[in-house]
């Protein structure tokens, strides 16, 4: 995908679009200076503290005094029962979770591509409440290309909800 988007900035007199990351919503920033190798070398995240092979990241996180007591405690170490912590969390209502991780990406792009668009306001509100055809009916009026963006981003809030729901029923 890199490629294509240098030539198209190369044919583009070197305008820059929007890219965004579909897993989380945020706005991806290319350096497209210089040759596609050039441009690919500096894509390619430089290899941080951590067990890479592994996909273990090293990160910082801020508790209390009294949850490093009860980390420590924790049989296998700190980072074993963090993990435990978080795959817990992860089997517990994973409808709601990939709901909500939709949500928020495709409200980030919105905002960005949106946000100055008439019921841009109304529309967030039917994304967040899970009200799919409100949305629809809400951005029916703006650009194709930005409904069908959202409706991609969308589909897996929407689709997530509904299963959720049919479960709790």
């Amino acid at each position: 995908m890199l490629p294509e988007l240098k030539s198209w900035a190369d044919r583009a007199g070197g305008e820059i679009p929007l890219v965004f990351d579909d897993g989380t919503g945020k706005q991806v920033d290319f350096d497209l200076r210089g040759s596609v190798g050039e441009v690919l070398a500096r894509a390619i995240p430089a290899r941080g503290p951590g067990r890479p092979k592994l996909g273990v990241v090293a990160r910082e996180i801020s508790l209390l005094p009294r949850h490093w007591e009860w980390l420590e405690e924790q049989p296998n170490g700190a980072s074993a029962a963090l993990r435990r912590l978080v795959d817990e969390a992860r089997r517990t209502a994973p409808d709601r979770q990939r709901a909500r991780r939709s949500q928020d990406a495709a409200g980030r792009v919105m905002s960005a591509i949106a946000g100055n668009m008439p019921g841009y306001e109304e529309a967030g509100r039917a994304l967040y409440a899970g009200e799919r055809e409100r949305f629809t009916e809400l951005t029916s009026h703006w650009p194709e290309d930005v409904r069908s963006y959202l409706a991609r981003l969308t589909e897996a809030a929407f689709q997530s909800l509904e299963t959720s729901s049919l479960k709790e029923a």
